[in-house]
């Protein structure tokens, strides 16, 4: 009797499993990938995972379909997450999801060698699901708990942007059907998320209805791994591309354990041995629908600029750029998508990729492109045109065409990431070789009159074809690819191009002579003259006739930011000249240099080019222009991008040249380039050193000669802002102590210079110097008003997702 009941408990149990799905009404299936079934009365999705999908890996992927809409908060429309392999683990009446570490493996044939890998690192358990229901060899799990999860991270974002802590309220979380699907080879699902919590930042007071509700829609993929037809390409410094890196503990000890390969999207020829060939499966690109005129055709044209590289490679037709057709979502892996993303304010747009973990695989690229990055190109041409407003409010054309020309180049930059490349921000040192490098303006002056022509490129650079060459090309059986590859890339030196790519490029701490963000030109000392010389010709024909009939004068003096701040980009370049280095990303036996340190002579020409930025004829503002400046209109407040003032509600012409100068200084005495001048000069008594770049500058800010008062203010401010940088170089941590003793000695020689004078100002400077130095744990510095954003140009620093 006791055995019968039992048994009758057990089966009584399968009995009610067996009824799980029976028993939901109104069900709608889905077959695909991964079958499932919609209960609307429920509100639940019912995956379905067939016994043969137990331990079998695929691809998960988590994005967000709806942004916040602020770029500094950071979580976009169509922001995608990043891709994972994972598996179905069975455990009892139980599924896990389970995630795979992949940084660390075996790549052999050792069954017991892989899996002596896989016991030493930690996995991740992503999910735990009870087992509803057994039909047959395929267990039905509820799959509602997984979606409705924070899978982005999105309340983490908004805390670690300081904007409040968020939580999911799960009354208003929901699945959201419309764009859940599934199809043979990817499973598509989509939830409504709603966080609520108490906001602390700025940022989202901006962008939402209420903010402390926060709603958006996060999307789910579920993806079937590519076949194991593609071949891994290996990664070299100086290919250009984006590295995939893991550890390989099946190595053998006498190779490098890391291993590196390059990211790119799967092309084969459809006719191998043809010199020309259309692709097996070419790569397509989808727009937007949603990009208006005439942007969307501008994007169309320039993303399009990467098939003459595969042209060159022996490929017809193998990268095409199409609209995405209307019954399509941007975010089904299976499109390469280019999405037109609105945001609040400009902001950086991005290209990512889904990309296979394993082996380097694209399966997807994203590119996002920030809305407002257009209107930025635009005034920056307004503000450099000669008077295109005057008797003619209709005359936008001129600027369109160029803001259209930057937004072609951007399209093909972003794409160029999500095909694997990486920034090579030395490629404008060899005549704008790279659409993967930032663009500034590239203006000329003819007879007194700046040309925009040639304002922004119109094609694929020569450095782009190498690339694409390293990453997509097909090789002879009868040639070794590595030999191959590294021919390509020795031809590319030889023809004079160089790869540097980001944080050598950056101007706080970077050193590379001619790997900058956002200049122009071979030499960036040189070309920041002529960028001097277009801003002084451009600030001398400003005037009313820059804005509209009908403006207010507060828009005229926005319009006045990227002019008067155009020499900023180059400032930045040319530093990096100063305690500059040239060098490569080089590998034994490519019988090229390696680095050298640039001459006294390249380095004292930066500085002395540097060093006209603080002229008072640079800085000052002509007093006709600030007549126009009156105090802001109503309705029309200053913003992020406006100058600031601290004459309240007047113009701050004394803040404005405070900001741009204190820019220079603080480039010119940043800890990181003291040091290096240090070094340099100890390894060789010919090289600049930073007692020699200290005396040059004040020698420039402390000069004394004849000026107007208004300038002569200027000079004074200077003069302050000097003093606080030197004393901001001695109480950095990055600073030796041979830094901080050539500094200390600026701050000697100040006293001793202005001990006796009864000049308010000289008794001012006296007293921050005494100051600092009875009590530097307390010395608090003035800073100058903020300077208005500047990158991106109408353009984040393009952010590269893997």
């Amino acid at each position: 009797m006791k055995r019968f009941t039992v048994l009758f408990f057990f089966f009584g149990i399968q009995l009610l499993a067996a009824q799980f799905l029976d028993k939901k009404e109104q069900l709608r299936s889905y077959e695909g990938f991964f079958n499932f079934h919609y209960s609307e009365t429920e509100g639940e999705i019912y995956l379905e995972v067939p016994a043969d999908k137990i331990n079998s890996e695929f691809l998960y992927v988590h994005s967000l379909r709806t942004g916040v809409g602020s770029n500094d908060i950071g979580l976009d429309r169509g922001q995608l997450g990043g891709g994972v392999v994972v598996s179905f683990l069975k455990s009892g009446n139980k599924l896990l999801l389970v995630q795979k570490n992949l940084n660390f493996r075996a790549e052999s044939n050792n069954e017991l060698e892989r899996k002596s890998i896989e016991e030493a690192f930690a996995t991740s358990v992503l999910f735990g699901f009870d087992i509803k229901e057994t039909k047959g060899t395929t267990y039905i799990i509820d799959f509602t708990p997984f979606l409705l999860l924070d899978a982005h991270g999105v309340a983490t974002k908004l805390k670690k942007q300081k904007e409040g802590t968020y939580k999911l309220d799960k009354t208003r979380n929901t699945l959201w059907m419309e764009r859940t699907k599934s199809f043979p080879k990817n499973s598509e699902f989509e939830a409504m998320l709603t966080f609520t919590g108490e906001p602390t930042g700025k940022n989202l007071r901006k962008v939402s209805p209420d903010a402390s509700v926060i709603t958006v829609i996060q999307h789910h993929s579920f993806v079937a791994l590519p076949d194991k037809k593609y071949t891994p390409r290996v990664f070299q410094p100086g290919c250009g591309a984006f590295p995939l890196t893991f550890m390989d503990y099946s190595t053998p000890i006498w190779e490098p354990i890391t291993k590196r390969f390059i990211t790119r999207h799967r092309l084969t020829k459809k006719h191998p041995e043809a010199a020309q060939s259309e692709a097996v499966e070419p790569i397509i690109y989808y727009l937007d629908p949603g990009t208006p005129e005439p942007v969307r055709s501008a994007l169309l044209e320039g993303a399009l600029w990467w098939n003459e590289a595969f042209e060159a490679i022996g490929y017809t037709n193998a990268f095409q750029v199409k609209m995405l057709p209307p019954d399509a979502d941007p975010m089904d892996v299976r499109y390469n998508t280019i999405q037109w993303v609105h945001r609040s304010t400009r902001g950086w747009s991005y290209g990512s990729s889904v990309t296979d973990p394993r082996t380097g695989e694209i399966i997807k690229g994203h590119v996002s492109l920030g809305s407002l990055r257009i209107r930025q190109d635009f005034m920056i041409a307004q503000a450099l045109m000669n008077q295109p407003f005057k008797n003619n409010n209709a005359n936008y054309q001129p600027m369109l065409e160029m803001a259209l020309a930057r937004i072609r180049q951007l399209a093909a930059h972003e794409v160029g990431h999500t095909l694997g490349f990486a920034h090579n921000f030395a490629a404008s040192a060899t005549n704008n070789a790279s659409v993967m490098d930032y663009p500034h303006p590239f203006l000329k002056l003819e007879n007194g009159t700046i040309d925009f022509s040639k304002a922004y490129d119109s094609g694929i650079g020569t450095w782009d074809k190498v690339t694409v060459a390293y990453s997509y090309a097909d090789f002879s059986k009868t040639m070794s690819e590595a030999v191959a590859l590294q021919k390509i890339i020795e031809n590319a030196a030889a023809e004079g191009h160089r790869f540097i790519s980001d944080s050598d490029a950056r101007s706080q701490g970077g050193a590379h002579s001619t790997a900058h963000l956002w200049d122009n030109g071979s030499n960036a000392s040189v070309a920041l003259k002529t960028t001097l010389e277009i801003r002084k010709t451009a600030i001398n024909n400003f005037s009313v006739d820059n804005i509209r009939t009908g403006d207010p004068y507060s828009v005229l003096e926005d319009v006045f930011v990227p002019l008067y701040f155009y020499h900023r980009f180059q400032t930045e370049a040319a530093v990096k000249l100063i305690g500059g280095i040239e060098y490569r990303y080089g590998v034994k036996g490519d019988e090229m240099f390696i680095q050298r340190i640039l001459s006294k002579k390249d380095q004292m020409q930066a500085l002395k080019n540097v060093l006209e930025t603080l002229s008072p004829e640079a800085l000052a503002i002509p007093k006709e222009i600030l007549e126009l400046f009156p105090p802001r209109a109503y309705g029309y407040q200053r913003t992020r991008e406006s100058f600031k003032s601290k004459t309240g509600v007047s113009f701050d012409a004394l803040g404005a040249a405070a900001t741009a100068g204190d820019m220079t200084i603080a480039l010119l005495l940043n800890p990181e380039r003291c040091n290096r001048l240090v070094q340099q000069k100890a390894l060789d008594p010919r090289n600049l050193g930073l007692e020699e770049m200290l005396t040059e500058i004040i020698k420039t800010v402390f000069l004394e000669s004849k000026q107007s008062a208004y300038e002569n203010e200027i000079t004074q401010t200077l003069q302050f802002i000097t003093v606080q940088q030197v004393i901001g170089l001695i109480s950095s941590e990055k600073s030796t102590h041979q830094t901080k003793a050539l500094a200390n000695q600026i701050l000697n020689n100040l006293l001793k210079k202005y001990m006796n004078s009864t000049n308010a100002y000289s008794e001012e400077i006296i007293r921050m110097i005494e100051e600092y130095r009875a009590q530097p744990e307390k010395f608090e510095k003035i800073k100058p008003p903020k300077i208005p954003d500047g990158s991106p140009i109408g353009s984040f620093q393009c952010f590269v997702s893997q």
